[in-house]
């Protein structure tokens, strides 16, 4: 029941994040919004989401994972009915950066809890494959969700319906979710280096973001990271000399742990431009509407909970996470590059269905193998910090992967429209150079996968261990 608890609280935030891109329209004409402004939206959820992940993933370990987990049900709850509610663009974009900042409190820690609730291998493994499919299915999920609210009720109540599930999953959390004590904010109460390490995420997420507004090679852009990169070296300083730092180095020396995040980051990132730029190719060149685009994802959601809730676990106990890992990366990597060839008077059976299928086997072994790892060497007192870590790798390859891709896509296309090319065969020839850099993207995080990760051995059940060192005993006698 705890389980089911946590799951529902991370499944409205992933649901969040992806049921607005399709309100988006509604959202424009309702309130608005320039074409630029209208970005903000998203933007403001991103910056607080992605900045703050890390550090309450700390606090978590702190001053307890329950605690932080039902204050970002709280906040995040308040903020969807503000965002409901809202009646002007300030008040949407505001409402949306708290919903960011609530959002990221509660599924920062819910990785952790997961870990420490379920010490059985077996157990884990299956809590993990449960985890893994709400977190990555739940975005496609969304998207269906979003055109059915937003064509059939209003665009409010994308936002409204978060409220009677916010106070739900509270109340049950608070009955079921075990609450377990933090180390304290003397085991770890490091102000200084709390703001720089949020400052860098926020200041980088912004950055990100704007990419598409002041491209690449911009003083915006290049002045901004370096800031954040600055920030970041800072950080990495005060942790090293700080008495109790805010997140110790220590948790970066496991390459799993590092490689881990890393793989996450780069498949991520290829993951999530592809989710958009494909919608995008389904809408303007295939011509779909919300409803279709969303049932067009359904095969993609239902590979991935087959697979993350049927098979991954076993897999995972039966070959270990990184023998799982790689031919899942493989899938993916083949599945972009059949992106890549979509032609422009495609159709979704022939040219789109083979790819959202070999995306859902990809993505549904994937992310419980790269949560395992991730995982795998974090103590106890560190489990928040690794989810947040894993959370923050999600953001902000997502983030990344977005701009590069949606900016490379957007030149591309103009480039070809100036030579002549129609809209339509511009539009999908740029889609064509996102989704083979996207490719590009998850083959490096392959190569990292076999040669960084560490293979972590099948785990066993303590009563096959007994067994075998019962009956390696016998032999000896």
């Amino acid at each position: 029941m705890a389980l089911v608890v946590l799951c529902v609280g991370m499944l409205m935030i992933i649901l969040d994040s992806t049921v607005v891109n399709v309100a988006l329209p509604a959202i424009q004409d309702d309130l608005g919004f320039s074409q630029s402004s209208l970005a903000w939206v998203i933007n403001a959820y991103l910056i607080a989401f992605g900045g703050l992940l890390l550090l309450v993933g700390r606090l978590g370990d702190l001053v307890g994972r329950r605690r932080i987990f039902l204050a970002g049900l709280v906040v995040f709850t308040l903020a969807s009915l503000l965002c409901g509610a809202a009646q002007s663009q300030v008040m949407l974009v505001v409402a949306r950066l708290i919903q960011g900042v609530g959002g990221a409190m509660t599924s920062a820690v819910i990785l952790g809890m997961i870990v420490t609730m379920f010490p059985s291998a077996r157990d884990r493994a299956k809590a993990i494959g449960v985890f893994s499919f709400v977190a990555s299915a739940g975005g496609s999920i969304g998207l269906l969700a979003g055109g059915v609210i937003t064509d059939l009720v209003s665009w409010h109540w994308i936002f409204l319906i978060n409220v009677p599930i916010g106070i739900a999953t509270a109340a049950l959390a608070l009955r079921v979710v075990p609450d377990q004590r933090g180390l304290g904010l003397a085991g770890g109460a490091d102000a200084f280096g709390a703001t720089l390490i949020t400052g860098a995420l926020m200041l980088g997420v912004y950055t990100i973001v704007k990419v598409t507004d002041y491209g690449w090679a911009s003083l915006h852009t290049l002045g901004l990271g370096g800031v954040a990169l600055a920030l970041l070296a800072g950080f990495v300083v005060r942790q090293q000399r700080a008495a109790h730092p805010l997140v110790p180095l220590r948790i970066f020396r496991s390459r799993n742990v590092s490689g881990a995040n890393a793989v996450q980051l780069l498949m991520v990132a290829g993951l999530f431009g592809m989710f958009f730029l494909g919608t995008l190719y389904l809408q303007r060149v295939l011509g779909m509407d919300a409803i279709e685009i969303g049932l067009a994802f359904l095969p993609l959601s239902l590979a991935i909970g087959t697979l993350s809730l049927g098979f991954s676990e076993r897999l995972n106990m039966r070959f270990g996470p990184r023998a799982t890992l790689v031919p899942a990366l493989v899938s993916i990597v083949a599945a972009l590059a059949l992106f890549a060839r979509v032609p422009v008077d495609g159709s979704y059976f022939a040219d789109v269905l083979p790819s959202m299928l070999l995306l859902g086997i990809g993505a549904g072994l994937a992310f419980p193998s790269l949560m395992t790892l991730a995982m795998s060497d974090a103590t106890p007192e560190d489990s928040g910090l690794a989810s947040g870590l894993v959370n923050t790798s999600q953001q902000v390859g997502g983030a990344l992967g977005l701009s590069v891709l949606a900016t490379l896509s957007a030149t591309r296309t103009e480039s070809l429209l100036s030579a002549g090319d129609s809209t339509s065969a511009a539009l999908t020839g740029g889609y064509h150079l996102a989704f083979a850099i996207a490719a590009g993207l998850v083959a490096v995080g392959l190569v990292i996968a076999v040669t960084v990760l560490r293979a972590v051995a099948p785990a066993r059940e303590p009563a096959e261990a007994e067994a075998e060192t019962a009956i390696a005993m016998s032999e000896a006698a």
